[in-house]
């Protein structure tokens, strides 16, 4: 892999990070100006990507005082993997440019910590890479239905010879989104940062297909399309990139185990509800049928609490990642963990609850509804 002019080679352990803004201030300071607009913006008018995080602060927890409980556990799990936090990570592609190491440095934290990485199609390193730095942890493989059938059937094959047990299908990125800070920037994603399953370029112009004014050509896909193809898998998946309660029905009809309630991080369609504001009308249309990431917005560890409390499994980290990775690479990354573990049992401690899995719509309230 080459090294993109982006990259920072080397890291430094995370002397006086102890929040995850400092992360997150500390991660943007360390990337050029272009890259720092690429991973911090949203599409149109960036409404959604305000909005993903001004609805948590909507939420109101309804705390239990004397509750007798002991320390609270956290564990849970998703499509059978066992997880020490309700949390895996997304699977944000063009990692080269935030670190070295990329999703290996990822994978590898997320398997000292316990929990699961979504390792992308568009990444810097290969699936087989990712998986090889850290095979606990890199369990969940994603792509996109895009390009010819065969190719993502290959990739599908690729994952399960690698030895993944699941997969995410991101279904909201037909083509990219309007992002204007990229256009005024003139960005476009270098091959490089993205082509790791692709190195050739000769089965998918990745540049192409996620880059920021290239439509795609391919015949659009459906739900019919995918379920058929899905079928000849014997993975579970998952539908990210849902936002309704018909989309999520019909994605549950094609197969799907999980739903992940996702607006892209803002970097999509501009002016959708946030994720947690159509979550809980989603969780309880598929209760029973599938199990329910939320995706968007999180930021610190009671956004996570409130997504459990309002019917998620399991909520899905892009950005705080990515931060961490700028800010120190792998241990940038588990500084990330390690708060958002800290703050997810405090917050379960102060709203009287004995873990994430006792988490009901009882331990929040919506204060502008």
């Amino acid at each position: 892999m080459s090294v993109l002019p982006s990259m920072t080679t080397t890291r430094e352990a995370p002397v006086n990070l102890f929040t995850l803004d400092q992360i997150r201030e500390a991660g943007l300071s360390r990337l050029s100006p272009e890259i720092r607009a690429f991973l911090d913006g949203g599409s149109g008018a960036e409404t959604t990507l305000t909005r993903n995080q001004t609805a948590f602060d909507e939420i109101r927890f309804v705390p239990r005082v004397m509750s007798g409980l002991p320390f609270p556990a956290t564990s849970t799990s998703l499509l059978g993997i066992d997880l020490s936090l309700p949390i895996v990570t997304a699977p944000v592609g063009a990692d080269g440019y935030f670190d070295s190491e990329g999703q290996r440095a990822v994978a590898r934290s997320n398997a000292r910590v316990g929990i699961a990485s979504v390792v992308p199609e568009a990444g810097t390193y290969s699936l087989e890479a990712v998986a090889a730095a850290a095979p606990a942890a890199a369990v969940i493989g994603q792509l996109h239905p895009m390009g010819s059938e065969q190719n993502f059937l290959n990739i599908i094959q690729r994952y399960e010879d690698a030895g993944y047990r699941a997969l995410c299908i991101t279904c909201d990125c037909p083509t990219p989104g309007w992002r204007e800070r990229n256009l005024t920037n003139r960005f476009n994603i270098d091959n490089a940062a993205v082509g790791g399953n692709y190195p050739s370029g000769a089965e998918i112009d990745m540049e192409r297909a996620l880059g920021q004014l290239y439509p795609q050509e391919e015949p659009v896909w459906s739900w019919a399309r995918l379920a058929e193809l899905m079928s000849r898998t014997s993975l579970p998946w998952i539908a990210k990139g849902i936002l309704t309660v018909e989309d999520a029905t019909a994605a549950v009809r094609a197969g799907a185990s999980a739903i992940a309630v996702s607006n892209h991080g803002g970097r999509q369609l501009d002016g959708v509800p946030s994720p947690i504001e159509v979550l809980p009308s989603i969780a309880m249309a598929v209760k029973g049928q599938a199990q329910i990431v939320l995706d968007s917005g999180i930021r610190r560890g009671s956004d996570v609490v409130k997504a459990v409390a309002l019917g998620a499994d399991v909520v899905m980290i892009g950005r705080l990642v990515a931060y961490g990775l700028s800010a120190a690479g792998e241990r940038g990354v588990d500084q990330v963990l390690a708060l958002l573990k800290g703050e997810i049992q405090t917050t379960l401690t102060l709203l009287g609850r004995g873990g994430i899995r006792d988490l009901d719509g009882s331990a929040v309230a919506w204060s502008a509804r």
